[in-house]
């Protein structure tokens, strides 16, 4: 077996848990990771578009972004937790404000971040600038070390720009959502994050700075007293 044959997926979505597995199945001479959810969860995708954006392995989705070809921010994500929390840092986004302009990218096949040089799987770098831009912040969203995503892209154009939120070697006995809070990979900061490298929202990165804290604080005191997560984030829903 070759070296390079080696694949990595992360499911965003039963429908696209389905898809992989059904292309690992039928895949020979290759070592296929999965990586996927065992609760349930949201499902953004209908089996055919599943099927089409597994194919491609990454792609932006159009049905969750606003940016008209002209981002002001790209949030990437990678994996079913991820993918929710930056989903839902959009939504927070588009209400603290209402004229941003916001990509959604989404990523199945972590290979196709490296260049074509490097694996068969991987985007040439006119298509990488295509999706990613040259020159806009990404804020990535990732299930997994944040160093994974930024070794398979240090070579693109735009690897100075791009964020990465991911596993920090953090967790204890406690709710879904303050696992991703003691990660940083939560809405609240995949938000705020974003206000921070946005350059025309210098002037509200302080407001930013000040709600994400009271947020945090509220979030902390909630969990302690109810043993639970919030309502507005246990109950949240896609509306966009």
């Amino acid at each position: 077996m070759a070296y390079g044959r080696k694949r990595i997926y992360l499911a965003p979505d039963a429908n696209c848990l389905l898809s992989v597995a059904d292309h690992c199945l039928r895949s020979r001479d290759y070592v296929n990771l999965i990586i996927a959810g065992k609760q349930m969860g949201w499902q953004w995708l209908d089996i055919e578009s599943a099927a089409r954006h597994c194919a491609a392995g990454i792609g932006i989705w159009q049905w969750a972004s606003n940016d008209a070809g002209d981002p002001d921010v790209v949030m990437a994500c990678a994996g079913n937790v991820p993918t929710l929390e930056a989903l839902a840092a959009m939504t927070l986004l588009r209400e603290y404000v209402p004229d941003i302009r916001i990509r959604v990218v989404n990523v199945v096949d972590l290979m196709t971040l490296q260049p074509q040089t490097e694996h068969p799987h991987g985007l040439e770098d006119r298509d990488f600038d295509e999706i990613f831009t040259r020159d806009k912040p990404v804020i990535f969203a990732f299930h997994g070390y944040p160093g994974i995503i930024h070794r398979l892209t240090y070579r693109r154009h735009n690897h100075d720009n791009i964020h990465v939120r991911g596993y920090k070697e953090k967790g204890t006995t406690t709710t879904p959502f303050d696992m991703v809070v003691l990660n940083n990979l939560d809405r609240y900061q995949l938000a705020f994050d974003a206000i921070q490298r946005i350059p025309r929202l210098a002037d509200q990165v302080q407001k930013a700075s000040d709600r994400y804290w009271t947020m945090m604080e509220r979030h902390k005191l909630y969990v302690g007293e109810h043993g639970d997560d919030m309502p507005e984030v246990r109950d949240w829903r896609w509306t966009l």
